[in-house]
C-alpha cells in the first residue's frame, strides 16, 4: 500500500512518508499532522506527542527506517518555512496559552508543522493568512485510493495504520503496559481490545507451520503495514 501511496505523489513522497510515520509510531491522526519539528528527534529516535488525547504528552518510537527521509522532510518544511517568512506571512498557529506567554514562537522554525499544507489558507479562527498543516481529510483520502489499489477490499481508514502498530508489536511479544504508554492510553482495558486480533481466525493464538510456510511462497498478496484483522477495529472505545 505504501508504494501506491508513492505513485500518487510524485514530485514529493510526504503522503507515503506521513503513512509510514503514523503506522511505524503508532499515531493518531490529529497527532500525526499536527507533528512540529521540534517533536521529532531523529537522533534519539523518538516522536513526543504534545497534548494528545486527554491533553497528555507522551513519547513514542521513530522507525530506524524512517530517521533519514524524516531528516530530508525536516529540510523540506525548512524551505518552505524560510519562503514564508521572506514572505512576511504569520507565524502557525499556536494554542493559545502558548501564543500569549511566546509571542514569537509562531515564527521560529522549530514550531514549524513537520508536513506543511502546500497552499497557504485563512485561520478561521483568527481569519489570519497562514500556512496550516498538512490536512486530515486530504490524508485519509490518500489512504482510502492506495488502498483501493492495492486491492484491499475491506474499508480502510489512516486509523488503521495505527491499529496495525498496536497489532503488530502484540505478535512479536511487547507487552501490553508498553503498548499502552506508546498509544497513549489511559485505561488498560483500551488496549486490551487488541488481544482478540492476535489470537488468530481460529482463537488458539498459533498459526500452523505449514502455514508459516506457505507465507513464504511467490505470488503471494502483501498488504504491509496495514494488518487485515486491524481493518476494521471493534465498536467501542476510540483507540
Amino acid at each position: 500500500m505504501f508504494e501506491k501511496l508513492r505513485m500518487q505523489d510524485q514530485k514529493e513522497a510526504r503522503y507515503e512518508l506521513a503513512a509510514r510515520l503514523q503506522y511505524g509510531a503508532g499515531l493518531r491522526l490529529s497527532e500525526l499532522v499536527r507533528m512540529r519539528i521540534q517533536d521529532v528527534d531523529v537522533g534519539r529516535g523518538t516522536v513526543t506527542v504534545r497534548q494528545g488525547k486527554g491533553d497528555k504528552d507522551r513519547v513514542t518510537v521513530l522507525p530506524k527506517s524512517l530517521r533519514e527521509e524524516i531528516g530530508r522532510q525536516i529540510e523540506r518544511a525548512r524551505e518552505v518555512w524560510q519562503g514564508d517568512r521572506e514572505a512576511g506571512l504569520a507565524g502557525v498557529y499556536l494554542p493559545g496559552a502558548l501564543a500569549r506567554k511566546f509571542r514569537r514562537a509562531a515564527e521560529t522554525f522549530e514550531w514549524f508543522w513537520l508536513f506543511p499544507a502546500k497552499q497557504v489558507s485563512v485561520d478561521p479562527e483568527t481569519r489570519i493568512r497562514r500556512r496550516h498543516h498538512l490536512h486530515g481529510k486530504v490524508h485519509n483520502e490518500a489512504i482510502k485510493r492506495a488502498a483501493e489499489a492495492a486491492g484491499i477490499e475491506k474499508r480502510v481508514t489512516s486509523h488503521a495504520l495505527r491499529h496495525s502498530f498496536a497489532t503488530h508489536l502484540l505478535e512479536n511479544g511487547t507487552d501490553l503496559r508498553t503498548i499502552q504508554d506508546l498509544l497513549g492510553h489511559e485505561d488498560i482495558s483500551t488496549t486490551e481490545i487488541y488481544l482478540h486480533v492476535v489470537t488468530g481466525e481460529n482463537g488458539l493464538g498459533v498459526v500452523s507451520p505449514l502455514d508459516e510456510d506457505e507465507a513464504f511462497l511467490p505470488n503471494q498478496k502483501s498488504t504491509i503495514g496495514v494488518h487485515q484483522s486491524s481493518i476494521e477495529p471493534s465498536k467501542g472505545k476510540a483507540a
